[in-house]
């Protein structure tokens, strides 16, 4: 049951992430978003620093921050919630997770039977071809029914 919870699990996951891998987001402005969108509401950053209980300085110092990948996501939120604005937040995986999976059982599985496969033909007992194949899908099997953890 632990086996299909998380197969299932996994797939949802994927699902949810598809709607963000697809879409087709602009680049982040130089300025940032929030200087962005501050200048567009043509909002003074004195005007901005009032809403925020803060100082004009302390404003261009946020925007500096979020321009240059260094703000945290609290300060990024509450920005947000003063431009009116949502900020959304997510880790897209330029791979889907299933594939991300199968991939890494592949190499785990090469891994591991490389040795083996090297051992075999020094002994003149290799596998070939179509049975070498099945043994490396039965490798991938067993290491992605089994835990994920040995993954990585």
């Amino acid at each position: 049951m632990e086996k299909q919870f998380r197969d299932l699990q996994l797939q949802q996951m994927d699902a949810l992430l598809q709607t963000w891998r697809v879409a087709e987001f602009s680049a982040r402005p130089s300025a940032g978003w929030v200087r962005a969108i501050r200048d567009s509401l043509g909002m003074s950053a004195v005007a901005f620093a009032k809403r925020l209980g803060m100082t004009p300085v302390g404003v261009r110092k946020l925007e500096s921050a979020e321009a240059s990948d260094a703000i945290t996501l609290a300060s990024l939120r509450k920005l947000a919630q003063a431009l009116d604005c949502e900020l959304q937040y997510a880790l897209v995986p330029r791979t889907p997770l299933v594939k991300q999976v199968r991939d890494r059982a592949e190499k785990v599985a090469h891994e591991r039977l490389r040795p083996i496969a090297h051992s075999m033909a020094l002994e003149d007992q290799a596998v070939q071809g179509a049975q070498n194949k099945l043994q490396l899908e039965l490798a991938i099997k067993d290491l992605i029914e089994g835990s994920r953890r040995k993954l990585w």
